[in-house]
């Protein structure tokens, strides 16, 4: 269903970026994934349906670059998956300990940049009157607070702007798509649960006690949901948020 349609993945080298990327190689899609990083999805076997750019896309100009040079290669953009998780070598700092300069580069880098994104993929597909697809990446504790007592004497915290960013793709989903709905751009965010990622043992233990049968999910987990969220199955559905987190958020 999606073979041959374009799709630009950023944060391709991430963890739901990269199987994203994988699946999407896989059932014949044509893609361009980008990232600051590149080592994991170098490994993806490289053809001609697909570019691997190492892009830094806090810069507005690069995102602009970015939809120029796709719609080159592949004369359309189909979609555009917004994986990109960029933060200040310092985040995940505790509240006390949050400084301003951290505070104000990590809100633009994801919210703000999320932002300017939609800007110029949604002037692209108006200019070109596509029917295109925008699926950004929020998150459960962009619906609910964080379980507190699952990071108690651990050394790990679940930080104050990761929270709010992801609450605020929540609501640049449903602003966008209700001022953008007459020109058929659909626009949609999926919020997973917590991803496994070397977590201490006592930590996933506490987390899979209020989830159901699975707890920290793995990155195939998601995938599913945003290739629907792609494909024709999902037509009438714009603006939403859809959670994936084994009954954590319930």
């Amino acid at each position: 269903m999606l073979k041959n349609k374009v799709y630009i993945i950023t944060g391709a080298n991430g963890r739901i970026g990269f199987e994203l990327s994988k699946y999407l190689i896989k059932i014949g899609a044509k893609i361009v994934m980008t990232d600051i990083k590149i080592n994991n999805i170098k490994s993806l076997n490289n053809n001609n349906n697909h570019l691997i750019k190492k892009i830094d896309i806090i810069n507005e100009k690069n995102i602009h670059h970015l939809i120029k040079m796709t719609n080159k290669k592949f004369n359309k953009i189909d979609g555009i998956v917004h994986c990109a998780y960029p933060v200040t070598k310092d985040w995940g700092q505790i509240l006390e300990k949050l400084s301003p300069k951290s505070l104000k580069e990590n809100l633009f880098n994801q919210l703000g940049v999320s932002i300017l994104i939609s800007k110029q993929i949604i002037k692209y597909f108006i200019k070109n009157k596509i029917s295109g697809k925008i699926i950004y990446i929020s998150s459960i504790q962009g619906v609910r607070p964080p379980k507190f007592e699952h990071y108690k004497g651990l050394k790990m915290s679940s930080p104050i702007e990761y929270s709010v960013i992801k609450t605020g793709i929540i609501s640049l989903t449903s602003y966008l798509a209700k001022l953008y709905k007459k020109n058929k751009i659909s626009i949609n965010c999926v919020s997973p649960g917590g991803i496994r990622d070397n977590q201490p043992k006592k930590f996933i233990k506490r987390y899979l006690q209020t989830c159901g049968v699975k707890g920290l999910l793995n990155s195939k987990d998601i995938i599913g949901t945003i290739i629907f969220l792609l494909s024709n199955n999902s037509e009438y559905i714009n603006g939403q948020n859809i959670i994936i987190d084994d009954g954590w958020s319930l």
